[in-house]
């Protein structure tokens, strides 16, 4: 599937991440394709998947494009943080690999650059995920077919907020000339649909989608306060 093809399958639609924490009960490859099955049941229109095994089971079961990364660690660069990472996401069978293409050093000191010409030799593409609009003008630059706001708000120095950076989704979508994806704390529909107003080529959603867990906890927080 080439960068246009994709990019005209997702424009304007949803795409769900089917993912879970360590230790939570849903961290379990049968849960995760099933979570995928009923993305897929309810209109959307890919998959974000996390791990190589996950990503080979949904790509396995479900007829629509994964976006695959691999998370490695919890601090620094840890989503898909090295050229080995990527393929084997590629390997995996995901027709994006999704990567953290923040201005910090990755961990076996290669470059964003270095990973996207990897994968797309691997016949792949590449999402980079960002948190800054300086960031994803440079993974633009560097070959990203596509750049997600995903890491803004988790990287230290990026704006703390409870919903999405539509601010940043607004900026990056005038600057660069691949497909922006809003991605991060959308809460809501609503949310979603001021995304692509604000200019973003599709959106991602998935604790609000797909993390019993977590919106157990927010209702359990709603109803402790006074």
């Amino acid at each position: 599937m080439t960068a246009q093809d994709l990019a005209d399958t997702l424009r304007g639609r949803l795409i769900v991440s089917c993912q879970a924490p360590p230790g939570d009960p849903m961290r379990e490859t049968a849960t995760l394709v099933r979570l995928a099955l009923s993305a897929v049941a309810g209109g959307g229109s890919a998959i974000r998947a996390n791990e190589p095994e996950v990503v080979a089971a949904i790509t396995g079961a479900v007829d629509l494009p994964v976006i695959g990364l691999w998370k490695d660690g919890d601090t620094g660069v840890y989503i898909t943080p090295t050229v080995r990472h990527a393929l084997a996401i590629v390997e995996a069978g995901a027709a994006v690999v999704a990567a953290d293409a923040t201005d910090r050093p990755r961990p076996d000191g290669s470059t964003f650059a270095e990973l996207v010409t990897a994968v797309h030799a691997a016949g792949a593409l590449v999402m980079a995920d960002v948190s800054t609009l300086d960031e994803g003008i440079a993974a633009a630059a560097q070959g990203a077919d596509f750049v997600s706001t995903t890491l803004s708000g988790y990287v230290p120095g990026t704006p703390e907020q409870t919903g999405p950076d539509l601010d940043l989704v607004t900026s990056l979508s005038a600057a660069v000339s691949v497909p922006v994806v809003a991605e991060g704390r959308i809460n809501t529909p609503e949310e979603a649909a001021e995304a692509l107003a604000r200019g973003a080529h599709s959106v991602v959603v998935g604790t609000a989608i797909t993390a019993p867990t977590a919106l157990t906890s927010r209702f359990v927080a709603g109803l402790a306060r006074p």
